[in-house]
């Protein structure tokens, strides 16, 4: 027999479903600052570049191969390939895409991905809808600033429970920026978020896994979906994400209202957005920093040495921690295998997590003489690295801020390497270099015909 249990909740919370709803609805287009602008066409470069580089990963070919099963409507580009999709499946798979080499972009207050879900699902809607370039830089602005700001209100203890935040709050995002796409009124996209704040989705039990970019790309076909059912007069509770057993606060027992309702409409959180240099867990990118300024600055290769000491925040242990990766999904999420490769290769691109890469004996030999120590003095986004050569020689790297950080972000010239070294081995250079300036030039576009025309393969 179930016990009746009494749960705390508040019952006086704003009316944040409604004050969303508003906000995306109504807000002007570009009605904030030149620099929000600017990190709104870098953040759709990047997420771009990922989608397309992954194209080929054996998780696009398997999911793939199950929406063909579904025999799917041809509406929608599959960013990379050739296959056209219907668009609720076309926002999965370049979600999944997008998320697989986990090299997108990073909201660092929050760990939300908050690319993957939003821009997957408008470009998806865009290509059927025929909707302008501006029309997807407000709806990406708009629809990243619902879903982190929603992070930012449930941080850290909704995560610390066990969900992939960039999933279950990438459907409330995507559903915004959906809904803001199709011109929806208020109403309409009240109901939107509505629909899709039943739908949180991912675990963290999955990384490491293919199921973890499923997760953006399920929250992206999520929002997508809820926003089409709203603009077709499908309901959904009028407080759905703040009532006493509504979607925050069944997800998270922290809800600090005020994340959501401070500066709404200035502050954007986009603004606030990353992008990471490895391809890996954000939180391992100071010990690669460390690693390769090991090799470049300080002249250690792998030969030299006995021993290196990581001490790291708890975080990166619990997140990273799997001291034996038996293939690249696996070694994204450790810390061991990260650091000997920036110190072997100098770099952690996606080819440094090849399964081959990760099983090669040199690899396993440096991860073997790496230790990775607790000290929560340390900041999770810092680590205190110490080398100790075979020869007696002691050397120390102290990494505060990580090259991709906020403090110490990626270049625009950076951006475009990435994405060259994403693109062009899919779809060649001529094609990375017209799809670059598409992207820079997005809100100009009458539609995204050409863009999407550039990154299908042949």
């Amino acid at each position: 027999m179930a016990q009746n249990t009494k749960v705390s909740a508040d019952h006086n919370a704003p009316p944040i479903t409604r004050m969303l709803a508003e906000f995306v609805a109504n807000h002007p287009s570009r009605g904030w600052s030149d620099a929000v602008e600017h990190e709104a066409h870098r953040t759709f470069l990047n997420w771009f570049g990922c989608a397309i580089g992954a194209a080929t990963h054996p998780a696009i070919e398997a999911a793939l191969g199950a929406m063909m099963e579904l025999s799917p409507a041809p509406q929608a580009s599959i960013l990379g390939r050739k296959e056209k999709m219907d668009i609720a499946s076309a926002a999965l798979l370049n979600g999944i895409s997008s998320h697989t080499f986990d090299f997108d972009d990073t909201h660092l207050k929050t760990i939300i991905h908050p690319a993957g879900p939003v821009a997957s699902a408008l470009l998806a809607l865009a290509e059927k809808t025929g909707a302008s370039g501006r029309e997807i830089i407000d709806a990406l602005v708009l629809g990243i600033d619902a879903s982190c700001r929603i992070g930012n209100m449930m941080y850290p203890d909704h995560y610390d429970r066990g969900w992939h935040i960039t999933g279950s709050t990438g459907s409330i995002g995507a559903a915004a920026a959906c809904a803001r796409l199709m011109k929806l009124d208020v109403q309409k996209t009240q109901m939107a978020i509505g629909i899709a704040a039943s739908q949180p989705i991912g675990m963290r039990e999955q990384f490491g896994t293919m199921t973890k970019p499923f997760h953006p790309g399920a929250a992206a076909r999520a929002g997508l979906t809820s926003a089409l059912m709203a603009r077709h007069g499908f309901t959904a509770s009028t407080r759905a994400l703040e009532a006493p057993r509504g979607y925050t606060q069944t997800v998270s027992t922290k809800y600090d209202w005020s994340e959501v309702t401070s500066e709404l409409g200035q502050r954007f959180e986009i603004s606030f957005n990353t992008y990471k240099p490895f391809a890996c867990g954000i939180v391992i990118h100071p010990s690669i920093d460390a690693c390769v300024q090991l090799r470049n600055e300080h002249g250690i290769n792998a030969a030299d040495v006995e021993r290196i000491d990581l001490k790291v925040h708890s975080l990166v242990l619990e997140l990273t921690g799997k001291k034996t990766p038996k293939d690249g999904l696996e070694a994204k999420f450790s810390v061991y295998h990260s650091a000997a490769v920036g110190l072997i290769f100098g770099e952690a691109g996606e080819h440094q997590y090849d399964d081959a890469i990760v099983n090669r004996a040199d690899v396993l030999d440096l991860r073997s003489r790496i230790v990775a120590t607790v000290d929560d003095s340390i900041h999770e986004a810092s680590v205190d690295a110490t080398v100790t050569c075979k020869d007696g020689r002691k050397v120390h790297v102290f990494v505060k801020h990580a090259i991709g950080s906020m403090e110490n972000p990626m270049t625009d010239a950076k951006l475009e390497g990435k994405f060259d070294s994403l693109v062009k081995p899919i779809l060649g250079a001529a094609k990375s270099d017209k799809l670059k300036k598409l992207c820079w030039d997005l809100a100009s576009l009458g539609n995204v015909n050409a863009l999407v025309a550039e990154a299908r393969a042949a």
